[in-house]
């Protein structure tokens, strides 16, 4: 090898060895199970070769796999591939083929070290592999691939090469023929300037030593930059010894962490009905009857932190022996553990990522007319347990059984299975799509939960996220606001359950759902409060949002006689297919693109039928879309959200002693926690939809559904003893009120964005409190944030190092001074610059702190502001801005120069200081003496008795 050639290669005296997961993959009919069956022989793992045609297979142990001649479950056997300094321990894995069984496979890629991809010579890149080459890389496994059948006529190796270079990945290198040492000096060279090409590091390596290191090579194996190629026929063993010492020089075997972690992949039934756990041990180890840790995002009514495994089993095919440990990077089978499930992580492991592929279609199940069918929904389920994929759903109104299946295939094997496990005799309706929602632009969804003796209340942001994304959940909520314990509680509860949409009631997917905000109760709060207001949180929001039905799509690749093709591309645009034509090769034309599932599934027998054979079209999921028909498809469904009693919308409230139920589209108005603004800055009216420019202020005023509420709800006090709402809510309501005008007002949309969160309604006060309020209110001083924090030396000192701390500081020294002055304080930020943003106020412990819309700066504002009360209350506005201060003195407001406000708040302090000195010079004074006249008469009536 080129590592010897110029002795990069240390040669050790001790005998190297490591331990990999390698997984065989391919579509099916490629001789994936034939080319197992050629690595168990060659290494000595089994005496004699078995063939999946004579049903001997040693990997295909169920029966069904050995009638049907296809791979179903996937299997492991214990493989070692040594040499004189080297010896390699690999985990050999066996998937499914058939592309009904993919999910099987996918749940398989999450555990492997490499990954070998079976490519038929004959047949060359068909869609499946392109499918399958798509999921290796989203799993990151570094592959080799071995072109097999090359024994077949027509086969030629140069033109396979070059389809896989062009269609999988131009990095792919035949690695068989340098491996024999056969090779001339010119095509030696050749092959190195190939190797150098794939990667910067091999390029340095061979410009410098004109070779390449063997170390060097493995790790770019392992990060995917080159991909070995191996030519052979696996039927006549031809080519895969090769293999094998490809695999030995260039596998790198992993280093794990020492603490445990381990993945669930897989779990079954053995003959005895015992349930199977299949893992990959990912750091440290794990011994038989130890207790195992859960992951900490684990849900604590059914972790695994109290499950112990009663066996610890090594399988090979059907065979397998006991150990008392296993060690990191092998794979084992766990008796004694009933809570586990496939793709769960333990330990320090995560959960697994959502599959990418999935059934597109769901089926009634038909049970015999005397079958009681809760006890078979109940075994049904344990088929569910090892194929997630099946979504088993029972609907209680209907008393219908529903399963997500990929195919016909898939349908015959659980039949057989039901069959033999059960006893049950299935039987499939008609198949439909299953579509899937999701949301065209962010909500607020709220739920609130409060029967007597029960509290919680959660407020969830969902935001839509790109296709394919699946459900990712967040929380964005301080620990003094909502214990830890209780934010992973909420998160347990968004991921254990199949939300549903509300157009149809399909499963909700491609959105972030994040935690905004959380109450409980210290004495009544129970972990099923949070598990029902979140509930009603996820389908409060979908209510208030507007919702996208999605449907699947195929990506095909069609290729039909040249004679028809005028009638295949009518076909397609009939499908409303997105494509085009790539090629004529000969007499065959080929088409490529994607096109709805729901038009295209029957297509490939019309194929069939209309190029009398000659025709092939391949179809894998691309992903979903928005519906072609959603209108149709809506209608057709009728589904009732507010009749789902299942996933109720709205949420319950407690008043006078008893619960009360609240509508969805009323919820806002009775929550208890403030509603919360987006990360990126965007701001919500109160029925959880963004605010935009266009709309009227009275469609979004949060009090527009106050008004309309029933008014004996009017200062209810919830069973915690908290009002439903605050003064400082209506004392904001009331700054505002005067600065923008009333709610309906056309003067300006910014009284709604910076609205507070709407309560119960409270009682109008009377006129003559208000005058009262609006007197002690009446002095106002607005502070241009940046400019003031610019003209004084120290925050602008303290800007250069950290803005956000120099804001804090001017805000704190504002709220000292309010404190003293007792004037209203409004502190103004640009945050003109903010795409899309559309405004904020925040109350900030006395003081208000505004944060200006998206092409409005903070003088503009002010100005605003200024016209707007200047005629009518006492206002100050400090800035240092001179054009400002000409505008401001002209709409009849006074001026207070950055000087000038630090000035008067230097004069606060000092005085501040000087009245705490003063009382601290009163020693022997009592207490009552500081307290006011009234408070202190009736201290000192209690006092005597009175």
């Amino acid at each position: 090898m080129a590592a010897k050639e110029n002795n990069h290669q240390k040669t050790e005296s001790t005998k190297q060895s490591g331990r990999s997961v390698v997984g065989v993959l391919a579509h099916v009919d490629a001789g994936k199970t034939t080319l197992a069956e050629s690595i168990l022989y060659l290494t000595g793992s089994i005496r004699k070769l078995g063939r999946v045609d004579h049903k001997d297979a040693f990997l295909d142990t169920h029966v069904l796999e050995r009638e049907r001649g296809i791979t179903i479950f996937s299997k492991q056997a214990e493989v070692m591939l040594c040499r004189e300094e080297k010896e390699l321990r690999i985990t050999l894995m066996d998937t499914p083929g058939h592309v009904d069984f993919s999910a099987e496979m996918e749940r398989t890629l999450q555990i492997l070290d490499y990954a070998v991809l079976v490519i038929n010579g004959t047949d060359g890149v068909q869609g499946q592999v392109l499918t399958l080459w798509t999921l290796i890389a989203k799993y990151r496994i570094p592959v080799f691939l071995f072109i097999n059948k090359m024994d077949q006529p027509d086969t030629k190796r140069a033109q396979l090469l070059t389809e896989i270079q062009e269609r999988l990945d131009e990095r792919c290198v035949a690695f068989d023929l340098w491996q024999t040492g056969k090779l001339s000096e010119e095509e030696k060279q050749e092959f190195l300037e190939q190797l150098a090409l794939c990667d910067e590091r091999l390029m340095d390596d061979y410009l410098e030593h004109q070779s390449i290191s063997e170390e060097k090579l493995k790790k770019a194996i392992a990060e995917r930059q080159v991909i070995p190629c191996y030519f052979g026929s696996a039927l006549k063993l031809d080519g895969v010894e090769g293999f094998l010492q490809g695999l030995l020089n260039y596998i790198q075997p992993k280093q794990y962490p020492q603490e445990f972690g381990a993945r669930v992949f897989k779990i079954s039934r053995d003959a005895q009905g015992n349930r199977l756990t299949y893992i990959k041990v990912l750091g440290g180890n794990l011994r038989v009857k130890e207790y195992i840790p859960a992951n900490g995002d684990e849900k604590q009514e059914n972790s695994t932190e109290r499950e112990k495994p009663d066996q610890l089993r090594i399988y090979s095919g059907g065979q397998f022996r006991m150990v008392s440990e296993v060690q990191a990077g092998e794979i084992c089978a766990m008796t004694g553990l009933k809570h586990t499930y496939a793709g769960q992580g333990l330990g320090t492991e995560q959960a697994s990522e959502q599959p990418l592929l999935a059934p597109v279609l769901t089926y009634t199940l038909q049970l015999p007319g005397q079958c009681d069918v809760q006890a078979a929904y109940r075994n049904l389920s344990q088929l569910e347990e090892e194929e997630p994929q099946l979504h088993l759903v029972w609907e209680e109104e209907t008393g219908e059984l529903h399963a997500n299946v990929m195919g016909e295939v898939q349908m015959e094997i659980l039949k057989e299975l039901a069959k033999e496990r059960f006893g049950l005799e299935l039987s499939f309706g008609a198949g439909s799509i299953v579509y899937k929602e999701t949301i065209a632009e962010p909500v607020y969804g709220v739920g609130h939960f409060e029967p007597l003796r029960h509290y919680a209340e959660v407020h969830l942001w969902l935001a839509p996220l790109e296709r394919g994304s699946g459900l990712v959940f967040d929380a964005d909520v301080s620990e003094d606001e909502l214990d830890r314990n209780w934010q992973r509680l909420i998160l347990t509860h968004l991921e254990e359950r199949e939300h549903r949409g509300v157009l149809c009631g399909a499963p909700i997917t491609d959105m972030q759902i994040t935690l905004a905000a959380g109450r409980a109760h210290k004495k009544h709060t129970e972990g099923g409060d949070f598990r029902e207001a979140t509930y009603r949180a996820v389908r409060q929001g979908l209510k208030s949002a507007k919702s996208v039905l999605l449907e699947p799509v195929y990506s095909f690749r069609l290729e039909v006689p040249q004679d028809v093709l005028g009638r295949a591309m009518s076909d397609l645009q009939r499908m409303q297919a997105d494509f085009k034509l790539l090629e004529h090769s000969g007499n065959l034309a080929l088409l490529e693109g994607c096109a709805p599932v729901a038009l295209m599934r029957e297509y490939p027998r019309e194929v069939a039928a209309y190029t009398r054979g000659e025709g092939r079209i391949s179809c894998t999921l691309k992903g979903y879309a928005p519906c072609h028909n959603a209108e149709e498809v809506i209608a057709e469904k009728g589904y009732d959200s507010e009749a789902d009693l299942a996933q109720p919308t709205g949420s319950v409230f407690c008043a006078h002693g008893a619960g009360f139920l609240v509508e969805w589209d009323k919820v806002h108005g009775f929550m208890h926690v403030e509603a919360k603004k987006m990360r990126n800055g965007m701001s919500t009216d109160v029925s959880g939809s963004l605010l935009h420019e266009g709309l009227q202020p009275d469609t979004q005023s949060p009090f527009a559904a106050q008004e309309k509420q029933p008014s004996q709800h009017k200062g209810a006090v919830n069973s915690a003893g908290i009002s439903a709402f605050s003064p400082e809510d209506k004392e904001l309501a009331e700054i505002f009120n005067r600065t923008y005008g009333k709610k309906g007002s056309t003067k300006s949309n910014m009284y709604n964005a910076f609205a507070p969160t709407a309560r119960l309604p409270a009682q109008q006060k009377p006129k003559k409190e208000k005058e009262a309020l609006a007197e002690e209110q009446e002095e106002y001083l607005l502070v241009d944030g940046y400019n003031i924090m610019f003209a004084w030396e120290e925050l602008r000192q303290l800007s250069e190092q950290n803005l956000t701390a120099a804001r804090q500081k001017l805000m704190d020294l504002l709220s000292n001074y309010q404190g003293y002055k007792n004037c209203t304080v409004i502190l103004v930020f640009d945050a003109y610059k903010v795409e899309g943003f559309q405004g904020e106020v925040q109350k900030y412990h006395n003081i208000y702190v505004v944060y200006t819309k998206e092409a409005e700066t903070a003088d503009q504002y002010i100005e605003k502001t200024v016209h707007e009360i200047g005629k009518k209350y006492h206002v100050t506005v400090a800035t240092s801005d001179a054009t400002e201060q000409v505008i401001i003195w002209g709409s009849g407001a006074y001026r207070m120069s950055a000087l000038g406000l630090l000035e008067e708040i230097y004069t606060a302090e000092k005085e501040i200081r000087e009245k705490l000195e003063e009382l601290s010079r009163k020693r022997g004074g009592r207490l009552i003496e500081e307290l006011p006249p009234d408070v202190a008469e009736e201290l000192e009536r209690i006092r005597l008795g009175k």
